[in-house]
């Protein structure tokens, strides 16, 4: 089962650690508590499934090669009912390896072995990019979408609302902040806060017209702009 939660340390990030290796998930425990995080942890995904039961954390650590559900199913899973960013953790470190993750839903992807600095650093970049900053736009309309900000949403007339994670609205929010101009994948990349080759970007884009497309294949709002990057056309 689950350790107990201390949610009475509500002004501290808290992070489920969902790994099968007993003596990982707890070096990895430890270091970030050392660190300043509120620390749960599971020992596969059906335990996760019934810590997330009674919680909301901020982030999640999981591991992808666990028996039962892999991390890339859980995560996979869990979009279709959660934001909640995921950094995924796994032995398998090729760039197949790291797209698939990022296609199953991930925010980001770090492969084993790793540096525990490297994974707090890579935690704290993303709850930077989850909370919200200084905004100068709340609420956009693109086509019939309208794009919340704030809820990192997209709501259409007689449909239900359509959550983005958190990589997703800060993509969202560049094309938007510049809608009009021609954003290179490093610019989106540098934006974003997020790391890897345009590879990593051409997923993020793909993801984000699958939610606001008619037909992703044939982009109306985010179009390609060949050799130079993406555009926004509201």
């Amino acid at each position: 089962m689950a350790e107990n939660l201390l949610f009475s340390e509500a002004d501290k990030p808290h992070v489920l650690v969902i790994d099968d290796d007993d003596r990982i998930r707890s070096l990895i425990s430890r270091y970030l508590r050392d660190n300043g995080f509120v620390v749960a942890t599971a020992k596969d995904a059906l335990d996760a499934e019934e810590v997330l039961k009674m919680a909301i954390f901020d982030v999640l650590v999981v591991d992808v090669m666990m028996p039962g559900k892999t991390g890339y199913e859980f995560t996979k899973e869990l979009r279709e009912t959660s934001q909640m960013p995921i950094l995924l953790l796994t032995a398998l470190g090729e760039t197949d390896n790291r797209i698939e993750g990022l296609e199953s839903g991930a925010d980001d992807y770090l492969a084993k072995p790793f540096e525990p600095k490297e994974l707090l650093l890579r935690l704290q970049s993303i709850l930077r990019r989850k909370q919200p900053i200084d905004r100068t736009v709340s609420n956009v309309k693109i086509g019939d979408w309208e794009y919340a900000i704030q809820t990192a949403s997209l709501t259409k007339e007689g449909s239900d609302k359509v959550y983005l994670t958190a990589v997703e609205n800060k993509l969202m929010e560049a094309l938007v902040r510049q809608s009009g101009k021609i954003l290179s994948r490093d610019e989106l990349a540098r934006l974003c806060g997020v790391e890897g080759n345009d590879r990593t970007v051409d997923v993020q884009i793909t993801r984000l017209r699958k939610k606001i497309e008619t037909d992703s294949r044939y982009p109306e709002f985010i179009q390609t702009v060949r050799g130079q990057g993406y555009i926004l056309k509201i």
